[in-house]
């Protein structure tokens, strides 16, 4: 079997299309939260595979970087509204920095208190540096988007390779609390594994985290950077990083974390650092960090070329009568749901 491919694309949704997929995902959310609860929406919306099936029911393209920033998108127009408790703050760039004061907006609509809208704020930021940093595998997160209600949150992000023009996908477990960092996704969406990885959230990596933490504690960071830059080769895959903030380190060492996430909350403590710090627990103290791409592939239905599989007809045909009977039951016009389930039946022609 093959993997779905996100493929960097530019440009945007057609507002034809994006104003039909709106219509046509809200009663599907309704549905689900109805008739099976706000938890196993928040199951179903943490798995790739729903989230991408949910993507192509809609009509988006099946291979294409943009189904997860226009399908979180459609999302957020249809939950942010007062028929439901269940919200999604970020998005792309500016929207996805701009999450804390989304989560403030949008918390007194479903009674949060403030306690724990500091805390989805925390996760957030976690979740971000986690995916940014903690995981290195040369993807930088442009798309963040959490999902909350007033007990359950879960979130999904998007990094992009330029080099490679390829994108992946990071979906979080549901959660009703703040998360360690170790084991945090559901999946990553990849077209393919890479070989340069540092994975600090692999349980693997668990004697490498402690170690970091007393590398900070005791101050021993300069001592060994300088070791580090010292060596002349290595088999890391990864350069040591020459600028560090300082700043960041010596806040690091003046509040003693007492655990590894502790450090990713303070403002500037970033890849660089972690970097430097995993590599130091390599190279000098013999202490490896999982150095296997977490990235698994997501199955899809195939393609009517056979790209990059035949389609499965027997599998297609009963996704497709488990969304018409979805379609039959939801509250749009007859017109669309005749015309999406017209269109369901000719893609299981092609």
């Amino acid at each position: 079997m093959d993997s779905i491919y996100l493929p960097l694309h530019h440009g945007k949704a057609p507002y034809w299309l994006l104003e039909r997929m709106k219509k046509l995902a809200k009663p599907i959310v309704y549905l689900i939260l109805s008739e099976f609860g706000e938890k196993e929406f928040f199951n179903r919306i943490s798995n790739p595979i729903f989230f991408q099936s949910l993507s192509n029911v809609l009509g988006f393209d099946w291979n294409s970087s943009g189904a997860t920033t226009v399908l979180t998108g459609v999302l957020k127009s249809v939950l942010n509204t007062e028929d439901f408790d269940v919200k999604i703050a970020g998005g792309k760039g500016k929207n996805a920095l701009d999450t804390p004061n989304q989560i403030r907006c949008l918390a007194d609509s479903i009674g949060l208190s403030d306690e724990k809208v500091e805390k989805l704020i925390n996760a957030s930021k976690m979740s971000a540096k986690i995916d940014n940093a903690v995981l290195q595998d040369g993807y930088d997160v442009y798309h963040h988007a959490i999902i909350f209600s007033k007990k359950y949150w879960t979130v999904i992000q998007q990094g992009m390779n330029v080099k490679f023009k390829l994108a992946r996908r990071y979906h979080w477990e549901v959660y009703v609390s703040n998360p360690k960092v170790e084991e945090v996704h559901s999946a990553i969406v990849a077209e393919r594994k890479e070989n340069s990885v540092i994975n600090l959230t692999s349980k693997r990596s668990r004697d490498s985290r402690n170690l970091l933490v007393d590398i900070i504690k005791e101050k021993r960071f300069k001592r060994d950077y300088k070791k580090l830059i010292s060596i002349k080769k290595f088999d890391s895959g990864f350069y040591v990083p020459r600028k560090l903030n300082w700043n960041a380190i010596e806040t690091a060492y003046e509040l003693q974390p007492e655990k590894f996430e502790d450090m990713l909350l303070i403002r500037g403590f970033g890849k660089g650092a972690i970097r430097a710090l995993a590599l130091i627990s390599d190279l000098i103290y013999n202490i490896e960090y999982d150095k296997q791409d977490p990235a698994k592939y997501c199955f899809a239905l195939g393609g009517k070329d056979g790209v990059p599989f035949p389609i499965n007809r027997k599998l297609y045909d009963e996704v497709i009568e488990f969304f018409k009977e979805i379609l039959k039951q939801a509250e749009i016009s007859d017109f669309e749901r005749r015309k999406a389930i017209e269109r369901l039946k000719n893609d299981s022609r092609d």
